[in-house]
C-alpha cells in the first residue's frame, strides 16, 4: 500500500502551490482597503476588519479585531492599528513579524513580505520580523510623518519632505537620498515610488516591467505599488497604472469615484465613495466573484464558473471562460439557466432555448427547440423539459445519458456527470445512463418533489422535507437521511446542499476546498453546486459562494465597508496541501513555478483542471502520509527540484501563450536561488539549443 500511496505522491505534487506574496500599504481616514500578497482586508467605518483571499496563515482571522483605524496587509500576515495607539497582528509569524503586542503610541503601521513597520507619536520608528537585509534597522530614525515596506526594504518620510530608506538595495530602491517635496511613499517588490507636493510621482528601483514608468503623471493624490506594478489615484477619481499586466492588476482606467486604492502582489484593489470595494487582477478562476451582483432571481454554477439570472431577464456570468462559457451579456429574455461542464443554457420566455460555451459533443446544439419548460445540463450534455411532458437531449451519449425519446409524464428534469433523471407527474422517478455507482437506481421512489443529480450520484427532496439519495458515497454524499424541512436540494461533483425552510443551509460530502462550507448562510432563497463550489441566492437578491476559488483575493467587488450588516466569505484553509508542506519556506522558487503551473497552465484545460482538484481532494491524507514517512517528504521534494524546470520549460516551448509563460519563467530564474536559475539554463540546452528564454520571449 505504501509503494501505491508513493506513486500517487509523485503524481500530484506539482499540482498547487501557496502564493508569493506582497504587500501594500494605503493609509486613510476611516474606511480602508489594503492588499496583501494573495489576500485583501476591508477597514469598515464602525472599526471592525473583513479580509478574502489567501488564509493559510490565518492571515484572514480579523472577524473579532474591534476598534480599529488603520490596516495592512503582507505577504502571509495582517496588521490593525487600534484607537489607543496599540497593534495586534494575525498570520505568518515565523520570522517574528507579528509579534506587535507591546507596541504602543502607534499612529501609523506598515506591512513588509515578512516585517511590519510601526510610526510612533515622536516621529521615531519601531520594527519587527525579517532582518536578513537590514530592513527593520530603523530604530535612529527620527522626524518620519510615514512609512512604507517593501519585500525587503523599509521607506520612511520625513517631516521635511525627504525621504530615507533601510534595507535591500539589490535594484536601488533605496536611493532616495536626493528626493525632496515628497508628501507620500509607497514601496513595491523592488521599486519605490514617492508622490510630490504638486501631484507628480518619481520613482527608483527595478524597471524590469516598467513599473517605474511615472515621470509623465499629474494630478495624482495617492500611490500604491505591487510587486511588478505602480498604481496612482488622481484627483478627479480615476485611476491610472503602469508595471506588469500579466493578470490584468493594471487594467483600472474604467474606474471612476475611487477614493483610495491598495495594491497586492498581482492585484489592485479600488475603495469607492459609497464604500463599495472593486478589484482586479490575479484571482485564477473568479468563479465565486460574486459579491457584487444584485437582483439575482436563479443562479447556476457549473464545473468552475457560475451564472445568475437577474429581474430584467438578463444573465451575469464570473469564472472560467475558455470555452466562452460566460459569454452571456447579450442574453435578453432569459427565465431559467443551467451550467454544465464547460457550457451554460438558457431558456427563453418563449420556450426556446440558447446555449453557449464548448460544444464538444454537441451540447449546445439547442437552437431548434421549442416548447420547453425547463432545462438541465451535464457534464457534457443538456436536457429539456417539453410542455407536453416529454423530453429532448443532446450532447454526449457515450453512456446512454440522451436516452430519454420515450419518457412521458416527466415534471423535473436533472442531469449528472454521465446519467439523467426525471420526476414524473405521480412522483415517481426515472433515470437512464452510468450506473457504475448505482446513481439510476431511483425506480423505488416514490412523494419525489424535487431531484437533483451530481458527478455519480442522485438526489431526491421527498413532500416531507426529507431527503434520499443513491449513488456514489465516497464523501458521504449521500448521508442525508437525517434531513428534514428541506425545500430544494442541489447536488456538485462529491457534494449535496440542502435548502431549510428557514432560509439556512446543510450540506454533506466532500469539503477539501471548503464547498460544503454553508452552515453560516442565512436568509437563502435558492441553492446551487459547481464540480467544487457552492453557490447561494439570498432573499435581497445578493449572492454568496464558498469553495474552490484558488485565493479569491478579489472577491470584493462591491464589499460594502459602511457599518450595516454584510456577508463576506473567507476562504478554505490550505494547511492541509502537500506542497505547503513540504516547502515549508514561503520564498521557496519552487512552490511559485507549481503555482505557475497551476494558474498559467492547468486552469486553462479541462483536465489540468480535473488534477488539480484531485491534488485537493487527496492533500489532506497524503499530507498526513508524509508527516508519518518523512522519506516520502524527501522524495517529493526531489521530485520538484529535478522535474518542475523541465515540465515549465516543455509548456514554454509549445504552449500557444509561450511569450507570456516564458516571462513569468524569467522573474523566476531572475529571483529564484543559483540552483532552479540553472537547470532552466541546462535545460535549454537540452531541449533548444542554442536558444535563450529572452529568444524565446522576443
Amino acid at each position: 500500500m505504501l509503494s501505491v500511496r508513493k506513486s500517487l505522491l509523485t503524481g500530484l505534487w506539482v499540482l498547487f502551490a501557496f502564493s508569493f506574496s506582497f504587500p501594500c500599504v494605503c493609509e486613510s481616514a476611516g474606511m480602508q482597503v489594503a492588499a496583501g500578497g494573495s489576500h485583501t482586508v476591508g477597514l469598515k467605518d464602525d472599526g471592525t476588519v473583513i479580509a478574502v483571499g489567501d488564509n493559510m496563515f490565518g492571515q484572514c482571522d480579523v472577524s473579532s479585531w474591534t476598534g480599529i483605524t488603520q490596516i495592512a496587509a503582507g505577504q502571509a500576515h495582517t496588521v490593525g492599528l487600534k484607537q489607543d495607539g496599540t497593534v495586534v497582528a494575525t498570520g505568518w509569524n515565523s520570522l517574528g513579524q507579528c509579534d506587535v503586542s507591546s507596541w504602543t503610541g502607534i499612529t501609523q503601521i506598515a506591512a513588509g513580505q515578512a516585517h511590519t513597520v510601526g510610526l510612533k507619536q515622536d516621529g521615531t520608528v519601531v520594527a519587527t520580523g525579517w532582518n536578513i537585509l537590514g530592513q527593520c534597522d530603523v530604530s535612529s530614525w527620527t522626524g518620519i510623518t510615514q512609512v512604507a515596506a517593501g519585500h525587503s526594504h523599509t521607506v520612511g518620510l520625513k517631516q521635511d519632505g525627504t525621504v530615507t530608506a533601510v534595507g535591500s538595495n539589490s535594484d536601488g530602491q533605496t536611493n532616495v537620498s536626493s528626493w525632496t517635496g515628497i508628501t507620500q511613499v509607497a514601496a513595491g517588490q523592488a521599486h519605490t515610488v514617492g508622490l510630490k507636493q504638486d501631484g507628480t510621482v518619481t520613482a527608483v528601483g527595478s524597471n524590469s516591467d516598467g513599473q517605474t514608468n511615472v515621470s509623465s503623471w499629474t494630478g495624482i493624490t495617492q500611490v500604491a505599488a505591487g510587486w511588478f506594478h505602480t498604481v496612482g489615484l488622481k484627483q478627479n477619481g480615476t485611476v491610472t497604472a503602469v508595471g506588469q499586466n500579466y493578470y490584468s492588476q493594471c487594467n483600472v482606467s474604467s474606474w471612476t469615484g475611487i477614493t483610495q486604492i491598495a495594491a497586492g502582489q498581482a492585484h489592485t484593489v479600488g475603495l469607492k465613495q459609497d464604500g463599495t470595494v472593486t478589484a482586479v487582477g490575479a484571482n485564477s478562476d473568479g468563479q465565486s466573484n460574486v459579491v457584487s451582483w444584485t437582483g439575482i432571481t436563479q443562479i447556476a454554477a457549473g464545473g468552475v464558473h457560475t451564472v445568475g439570472v437577474k429581474e430584467g431577464g438578463t444573465v451575469v456570468a464570473v469564472g472560467d471562460n475558455g470555452f466562452r462559457e460566460c459569454d452571456v451579456s447579450s442574453w435578453t429574455g432569459i427565465t431559467q439557466i443551467a451550467a454544465g461542464e464547460l457550457h451554460t443554457v438558457g431558456l427563453k420566455q418563449k420556450g426556446t432555448v440558447t446555449a453557449v460555451g464548448s460544444n464538444s459533443d454537441g451540447q449546445t446544439n439547442v437552437s431548434s427547440w421549442a416548447g420547453i419548460t425547463q432545462i438541465a445540463a451535464g457534464r457534457y450534455h443538456t436536457v429539456g423539459l417539453k410542455q407536453n411532458g416529454t423530453v429532448v437531449a443532446t450532447g454526449q451519449n457515450t453512456y446512454s445519458q440522451c436516452n430519454i425519446s420515450s419518457w412521458t409524464g416527466i415534471r423535473q428534469v436533472a442531469a449528472g456527470a454521465r446519467h439523467t433523471v426525471g420526476v414524473k407527474n405521480d412522483g415517481t422517478v426515472t433515470a437512464v445512463g452510468s450506473n457504475e455507482y448505482g446513481q439510476c437506481n431511483v425506480s423505488s421512489w416514490t412523494g419525489i418533489t424535487q431531484i437533483a443529480a451530481g458527478g455519480f450520484h442522485t438526489v431526491g427532496l421527498k413532500g416531507d422535507g426529507t431527503v434520499i439519495a443513491v449513488g456514489n458515497n465516497e464523501f458521504g454524499q449521500c448521508e442525508v437521511s437525517s434531513w428534514t424541512g428541506i425545500t430544494q436540494v442541489a447536488v456538485g461533483f462529491y457534494f449535496t446542499m440542502g435548502l431549510r425552510e428557514d432560509g439556512t443551509v446543510v450540506a454533506a460530502g466532500a469539503d477539501y476546498v471548503g464547498q460544503s462550507k454553508v452552515s453560516p448562510w442565512t436568509r437563502i432563497r435558492q441553492v446551487a453546486a459547481g464540480d467544487t463550489h457552492a453557490v447561494g441566492l439570498k432573499e435581497n437578491g445578493t449572492v454568496m459562494a464558498v469553495g474552490y476559488n484558488a485565493h479569491c483575493e478579489c472577491n470584493t467587488h462591491v464589499w460594502s465597508l459602511k457599518s450595516q450588516p454584510i456577508t463576506t466569505n473567507n476562504p478554505p484553509s490550505d494547511e492541509t496541501c502537500v506542497l505547503s508542506g513540504i516547502f515549508t519556506d514561503a520564498q521557496d522558487p519552487r512552490l511559485a513555478g507549481a503555482r505557475l503551473l497551476r494558474d498559467t497552465i492547468l486552469s486553462q484545460t479541462d483536465t489540468g483542471r480535473h488534477w488539480t482538484r484531485l491534488y485537493y481532494q487527496y492533500s489532506p491524507e497524503v499530507t498526513q502520509m508524509v508527516k508519518d514517512d518523512p522519506e516520502l517528504g524527501e522524495m517529493i521534494r526531489s521530485c520538484v527540484v529535478d522535474t518542475l524546470p523541465k515540465m515549465l520549460l516543455h509548456v514554454a516551448l509549445t504552449n500557444n501563450d509561450a511569450r507570456k509563460i516564458c516571462a513569468c519563467l524569467e522573474a523566476i530564474q531572475a529571483k529564484a536561488d543559483g540552483s532552479l536559475a540553472s537547470d532552466i539554463g541546462m535545460l535549454l540546452c537540452e531541449i533548444a539549443p542554442g536558444r535563450t528564454l529572452q529568444d524565446i520571449i522576443q
